[in-house]
């Protein structure tokens, strides 16, 4: 397993812009998230948290910045190049192929590792013996099944993915994104709808994903997960950063609690 600890920069952004016509979603933004970190990304609505996401999986382009991964700039905006790269994510709105089982599901995740062009696939399906399984699929599945176990999916791996609950759908998710190997996973709004007894199970599995050697930015509204899980915050309002560092300091940040979290807010 690897040193969660060893330090170091795992993402770097600077100055990273995004207009929609006059309107600025995200506004010259400085951040680092470090290596091994679970780094949480808070705000109102429309601040620019899934913006940013986007902007980092290449499914909008910026207007202006730059993004380092892992000492590397991130040129290239097609989206599976940056899965191919480490970057990983779950959204906000369930994203799952209901006729699939668990198990498929899951393994759609690693074609991008066991079959890194068409070319290589097309290969394979005519090279291998008939009604024989390849090599990468039977990989794949060994692999699928290891993230299943991981997320206590295992007994649920023939379930058709529409049938599962809403909470083991999320996980689900998780063991899809897990299964592209990532470097860097983005979860956005994973507590969303869950109840709970939910919510408590998805800290331990977000810690224990971290314990895997993965960098999590966390996009959450769940403000008891944030300030229990999370090693760095960030606060975005209106595109902007407005506070940056330490849960315990962010949760006396004046200016956070004016712009998001409230006198209400219980944390």
């Amino acid at each position: 397993m690897p040193d969660v600890s060893s330090g170091g920069i795992c993402l770097a952004i600077e100055g990273l812009t995004k207009r929609f016509g006059g309107f600025c979603a995200l506004n010259e933004l400085d951040l680092e998230v470090a290596q091994g970190h679970i780094h949480a990304l808070i705000g109102p609505n429309g601040a620019g948290k899934t913006t940013f996401l986007n902007l980092l999986t290449g499914v909008l382009s910026a207007d202006a910045g730059k993004i380092t991964f892992n000492g590397q700039p991130v040129d290239d905006s097609r989206p599976f190049r940056r899965t191919v790269r480490g970057i990983a994510r779950t959204f906000q709105n369930i994203r799952l192929f209901p006729h699939l089982t668990v198990l498929e599901t899951v393994m759609i995740g690693e074609h991008c590792r066991a079959f890194p062009s068409v070319w290589a696939a097309f290969t394979k399906a005519v090279l291998q013996r008939p009604f024989g399984e390849c090599s990468e699929e039977r990989q794949m599945r060994e692999h699928a099944t290891e993230l299943l176990k991981f997320l206590g999916l295992a007994d649920r791996r023939e379930a058709r993915a529409s049938d599962l609950p809403y909470g083991e759908q999320r996980k689900l998710e998780m063991a899809r994104a897990l299964a592209t190997q990532p470097k860097l996973l983005l979860l956005d709004e994973p507590a969303a709808g869950m109840n709970p007894r939910e919510t408590v199970e998805l800290d331990g599995v977000i810690t224990r994903i971290r314990e895997r050697g993965v960098t999590i930015i966390l996009v959450e509204h769940d403000m008891r997960l944030v300030m229990g899980i999370s090693d760095c915050v960030t606060v975005l309002n209106f595109g902007t950063k407005i506070a940056d560092g330490p849960p315990e300091r962010i949760q006396e940040d004046p200016a956070v609690i004016e712009a998001y979290l409230g006198e209400e807010v219980p944390l």
